[in-house]
């Protein structure tokens, strides 16, 4: 790497540090009860701890900061493996359906399950990952299969299949979110429209086996994705197994996407977003896409989730609203740019 290459990307790494440093000490210190700056530094060194910072930082929004800045960047990072792997700028978890899979194996759980299993029970925790993984992969699996024509992931089918399919799956989740009693149709509605109120620390648990074994994974596969970008005969000619990296990134990404939606719903256009804005920051070489995107998924999640809690106190919105009144608008966009390229995302 040239010298001014390091230049610009310790810059860009430096201000993305500083932004989201600055987006968690305004979510930590700001709300219906504000904390000054030292109130926060001497509870989390626990220097003369006061009960009552304790608990707004340790219970309230410590858990649900943390829970924000994994979310958005698995999502982010997420994001851009499927935009790599399906070549199509619009590919999404959320536009393809992928939420809705991992959403309708975590509400057949909640429906079946809940009912045997406590909320805050540890094996209730972990096992919505799971079951999130399976509906999210069986989902991805669906699409991929009913997207190849002649042996080739037609990207653009893909996208078309992708959302048919997301709203089949929506349709089925609401179906058996409607069987269930008035205090679990409730919870389920409020999770599925994206949102982290009811974070604590078991569910950042639940959530970290996923990313600490998965991201690395497509961190190191991110070369894959650049080759990726070729015709698949040119792909086959270098000597790579393209069906099997493609499923290995495909199934890892889906593992953190059902992570994600085990513990704050729906939540959609982190993936389509993030990417877009690292591409045109970083360029197109994935090694150095994939972090950024992470980054600025963090990011839009945690300053929209303090937006979401704190705009209109003492009501709270769904996470997922805030991102979406960002992410319509951006869709369009990138839907009206793709139609003047030539109809190709």
């Amino acid at each position: 790497m040239d010298k001014p290459a390091g230049t610009k990307l310790a810059v860009i790494w430096g201000a993305s540090v500083l932004l989201i440093a600055a987006a968690l000490y305004i979510s930590l210190t700001n709300g219906v009860f504000d904390m000054g700056v030292m109130d926060v530094i001497r509870t989390l060194l626990r220097i003369d701890p006061v009960p009552e910072h304790d608990l707004v930082i340790f219970d309230f929004r410590l858990p649900r900061i943390v829970i924000a800045g994994l979310v958005g960047m698995s999502l982010g990072v997420a994001g851009a493996v499927i935009q790599g792997i399906s070549r199509n700028g619009l590919a999404d978890p959320g536009i393809l359906g992928i939420n809705a899979g991992a959403g309708f194996g975590i509400v057949a759980f909640m429906f079946f399950f809940q009912g045997q299993l406590k909320s805050a029970d540890w094996m209730s925790v972990f096992s919505m990952p799971l079951f999130g993984w399976i509906g999210g992969v069986g989902t991805a699996l669906l699409i991929y299969w009913l997207s190849r024509h002649n042996g080739v992931l037609d990207t653009q089918r893909l996208l078309l299949v992708g959302i048919a399919i997301g709203s089949g799956m929506g349709a089925g989740t609401l179906y058996l979110s409607l069987k269930m009693d008035a205090q679990d149709f409730e919870m389920a509605t409020v999770w599925l429209t994206g949102s982290i109120w009811n974070a604590d620390w078991s569910h950042i648990a639940s959530m970290l086996p996923w990313i600490v074994l998965l991201l690395p994974l497509l961190i190191r596969k991110a070369y894959y994705l650049d080759l990726f970008q070729l015709s698949e005969q040119s792909v086959i000619s270098l000597g790579v197994a393209t069906d099997k990296e493609r499923n290995i990134l495909l199934l890892a990404s889906i593992g953190l996407i059902s992570a994600c939606v085990s513990v704050s719903g729906n939540i959609g256009f982190v993936g389509l977003i993030a990417p877009h804005v690292a591409k045109r920051i970083v360029g197109v070489r994935h090694l150095r896409v994939l972090p950024l995107s992470g980054a600025i998924g963090m990011l839009l999640v945690i300053v929209s989730d303090f937006i979401a809690k704190t705009v209109f106190t003492p009501v709270e919105l769904p996470v997922g609203i805030v991102i979406s009144v960002i992410g319509v608008p951006s869709f369009f966009y990138l839907l009206a740019r793709a139609k003047r390229k030539g109809g190709k995302a």
